[in-house]
């Protein structure tokens, strides 16, 4: 099975943390040379720090704002000058917890920015280099809501399914040119994230973070969170050379627990 990312270079947004600081360190163990892309400079160098290097890879990081849409776009037009990408992990945090019938208007514009249009400029600065490397691999981490909803999460369960729709319409236009396009869906997985909503539950239902998360692992058949490392474990596989027939799918990662197929 070919595993192999020598020569490769990945971006990946989100990550000075959790399920992206993860993917970034599986796909550099894997050989690949990664650029990481978030808002926070000094988190980067300390990510950046952290990668394993292997196979002459070179990793590097860009600063941007996915809030902001121009700043995003500037940023990765320029680096497209001088470098090919061959694989995005497109990741960035969820909106904010709430049911949708409060949510205001500007957190749905807010989301689709940050999630549907940055990924769209992430792909279209990228594109023609990997079709003219006939490699590519745009992977988004969004979430099991785009088989099942979850409760409380109004914004997010509409913004992960324009990008699971988004995903899949790519997915028919580019796989000719060995491109594939596929969407991770983590279930309930230890991170700053898990923490929020957890939390945000506490306080809506007056019970204990530990009742909550003990509600919440009884949903899961194997019981527990899960691990950044799992999730990332899944993104990496996905951006190799033995993933090219897998394309336009949703893989969830979630201990069993979303209800359907």
């Amino acid at each position: 099975m070919n595993l192999d990312l020598s020569g490769k270079r990945a971006l990946v947004g989100g990550s000075t943390q959790g399920i992206g600081l993860a993917a970034a360190k599986e796909l550099a163990a894997l050989g690949a040379s990664v650029t990481l892309l978030a808002r926070n400079e000094n988190s980067l160098q300390t990510a950046l720090q952290s990668l394993p290097v292997s196979k002459q890879a070179k990793h590097d990081y860009l600063v941007a704002d996915f809030s902001k849409v121009n700043e995003v776009e500037a940023v990765v037009k320029k680096y497209e000058e001088k470098n090919t990408v061959h694989i995005i992990v497109n990741n960035t945090g969820g909106p904010p917890a709430g049911p949708i019938s409060s949510a205001a208007t500007l957190a749905f514009t807010d989301a689709f920015q940050a999630h549907v249009l940055v990924n769209q400029i992430l792909m279209q600065t990228f594109l023609a280099g990997m079709k003219a490397e006939q490699y590519g691999r745009i992977i988004n981490v969004i979430s099991t809501s785009v088989k099942a909803p979850l409760k409380n999460l109004g914004v997010s369960n509409t913004i992960r399914a324009a990008v699971a729709n988004w995903a899949k319409t790519l997915a028919n236009e580019v796989g000719e040119f060995g491109i594939t396009v596929n969407n991770v869906l983590p279930g309930a997985t230890n991170t700053a994230r898990l923490q929020a909503i957890v939390e945000n539950q506490s306080g809506k239902f007056n019970k204990t973070t530990a009742e909550v998360e003990a509600e919440m692992k009884h949903e899961i058949p194997a019981k527990r969170f899960g691990e950044a490392h799992e999730v990332a474990a899944a993104i990496a596989f996905l951006a190799t050379p033995a993933a090219a027939y897998i394309n336009g799918i949703n893989l969830p990662v979630d201990g069993g627990r979303t209800p359907n197929l």
